[in-house]
């Protein structure tokens, strides 16, 4: 059970700012499914690392024309591909072997809210990027005082690029759409992020909401 594990005394710090954006915080039964599935957990997250790059990349490929965005997002699919080869090595040293996951709802239901007409469509796209990273984020440092010492020095470490990869996302989210419009946006997605992350989940995934009764 969660509350007889030692809580080890590794501070984790999170800019405020990021914990003000997101709608509020990892329920506890997702900490304590994670810390009962770890294998589950280190798989979907390397599975998140990989979608992560190749999302920057579409991006890349999609927007060609705007060299800073281009800049941006190369750097991050680069970071993202490491910590994906960091998971693997984890898997590798633990002995968990590869196999499919299905995915969880939780991006698929961010971007069914990204409207379909430009510049919008990117607006939304970034914002829905920040929104991921900020809770992958989060969920790093709500797992980070359970883990075994390898795997909470880990976590501990990618917070920084998960938090920069956020503050990208929303930064040009506010270049191509303004600072109003992104306001909206981000209201807008709010709650269906947190519906996401407090409803019932059938599966456990990373970024999974609640495990849902006998699951």
């Amino acid at each position: 059970m969660l509350q007889e594990m030692p809580v080890k005394p590794l501070p984790v710090m999170l800019p405020p700012d990021l914990l003000a954006f997101l709608p509020c915080p990892t329920p506890a039964a997702w900490v304590q499914a994670a810390l009962a599935q770890q294998d589950v957990l280190l798989l979907d997250h390397r599975n998140c690392e990989l979608k992560a790059a190749a999302s920057a990349m579409s991006l890349i490929a999609r927007y060609s024309h705007d060299a800073q965005l281009a800049m941006s997002l190369s750097k991050l699919a680069r970071e993202e591909l490491v910590h994906h080869e960091q998971v693997l090595r984890l898997l590798k040293r633990r002995n968990i072997a590869l196999r499919p996951l299905t995915a969880s709802r939780y991006a698929v239901g961010l971007r069914a809210a990204v409207r379909t007409h430009e510049p919008a469509k990117l607006v939304d796209t970034l914002v829905v990027g920040a929104f991921i990273e900020a809770r992958s984020c989060e969920r790093f440092a709500a797992l980070v005082p359970h883990l075994d010492d390898e795997l909470a020095a880990f976590y501990a470490g990618l917070l920084q690029s998960e938090a920069r990869h956020y503050d990208n996302y929303l930064q040009f989210a506010r270049r191509f759409g303004g600072e109003a419009d992104v306001r909206r946006t981000v209201d807008r997605i709010r709650p269906i992020e947190q519906s996401l992350i407090e409803s019932p989940d059938a599966e456990f995934r990373f970024h999974s909401g609640c495990p849902a009764s006998g699951a």
